[in-house]
Parts: C-alpha cells; structure tokens; sequence
C-alpha cells in the first residue's frame, strides 16, 4: 500500500488501507493502576499521517477493560475494549486517544456487500494513512466476527495493523487474522447501522454516503 490498499477484505474482492502512527505515556486507560503487564512491540514503519508519539512498550496492561466512545455526527458510539486478549492493540488505540489522532476525521470505507464493515482511523480518509508504527498481531484461529465487534485493519500481512480499524454493523465472515479489540453495543450498532443503511457512493463505491465522521474521542 504505497498507496498502501489494505486488503481488509472480502473472499473475492475488495482492496482497503490502514497504517498507523501512536501514542506515549503508558496507556494502560483511566479505570486500571497495572504495575507489571506485557511488553509490546511497535516498530516505525512509514510517515504518520498525524505527528504523535508511539506508545509506551513495558509493562502494557493486559487485564481489564476500558471504554472510548466515538462521538459521530450521526451519534455516539461506545467501544468496550478488552485488555486481556488484546493488551497491545488497546495500549496503541487508547494512546492514539489521549493524542487527538483520531479527532475530526472521516471514516472512509464503508462496504455493503459480503462484508459489513465501516472503516476508521486514517486521518487523510484515502485508506493509506497510519501512525508512523504497526501494531503486532493479537489473532487465534477461533475468532469470529458477529455484528458489534470492532477489529484492527491491516494490509493482509502479518503485524501490519496500525491505526485503522473497522466497525462490523452486520454479521461478517473474515478469516480470523484481524485482530478483535472490543466490541459496541445496541446503541452504537443503530448509529453504524443508520450509516450504512444509506449506501456507498457510486462514483468511488467506497465512501458512506451519510457523513461518517468522528468529531472526537472519549475515554471513560
């Protein structure tokens, strides 16, 4: 993906885009005081689409859960992120949080067809824009993904996940190598769901027609 097209993808098509560029201070989030964890590994890996420093890689949290939620304009969508299966992804997402990298940016993919997604987390919305570091892989061949999960993008290689991810509004068949960091609820799922009810673009069939932005983040 130089123009760096993520296959997040479906069985017979599809190209997508991720990279990412993180966070510092320990993000092990508000609700845990965690002493010892995991250690994580964040290698730089191209230019980030918006400055930020990567996240702490010593004593990562790896036991409880925190919150973000998405403020939309079409709405609030909460994501319940649970540290214990993926304590590397959540330390980078949290940290790109506390750094404003995803405030005031478009969520830029949305398909309707063989997979129900709608994809986030690059600032310049073409689907090439990351961090400046990936995140490494946090898979196992029994992950699924039912409407409500929220799961990291990459470009179909190992450990190249970065700051995209994507919202699964509609139960979704991939195989299991994108990392599955959290989960939304009913209420989030309405807000993505009224999203995708209203089509993809037929110039480019990618971007949501509805506007799909995050003004912001909060976590809580």
């Amino acid at each position: 993906m130089q123009k760096r097209v993520l296959p997040l993808l479906l069985a017979a098509t599809v190209a997508a885009a991720l990279s990412a560029c993180g966070d510092a201070n320990q993000s092990a989030g508000p609700d845990v005081q965690q002493v010892n964890g995991v250690e994580c590994a964040y290698p730089p890996e191209g230019e980030p689409a918006r400055t930020v420093d990567p996240p702490d890689s010593e004593n990562v949290a790896d036991k409880g859960t925190v919150t973000a939620t998405l403020n939309m304009t079409a709405g609030d969508v909460t994501i319940t992120m649970d540290r214990a299966k993926a304590p590397c992804t959540v330390n980078s997402f949290v940290s790109l949080v506390e750094q404003g990298y995803f405030d005031d940016t478009d969520c830029h993919r949305l398909t309707d067809y063989g997979i129900f997604v709608l994809q986030c987390g690059d600032p310049t919305a073409t689907g090439t824009g990351g961090p400046g570091y990936t995140i490494p892989d946090e898979v196992d061949k029994s992950l699924t993904y039912p409407a409500g999960t929220v799961a990291m993008a990459n470009r179909g290689t190992k450990d190249t996940g970065g700051s995209q991810f994507f919202l699964v509004w509609a139960d979704t068949e991939l195989p299991p190598t994108y990392t599955v960091f959290g989960t939304i609820d009913q209420a989030g799922l309405d807000v993505v769901g009224g999203i995708a009810a209203q089509g993809v673009d037929a110039g480019d069939q990618t971007s949501p027609i509805a506007e799909a932005k995050i003004t912001g983040v909060t976590l809580g």
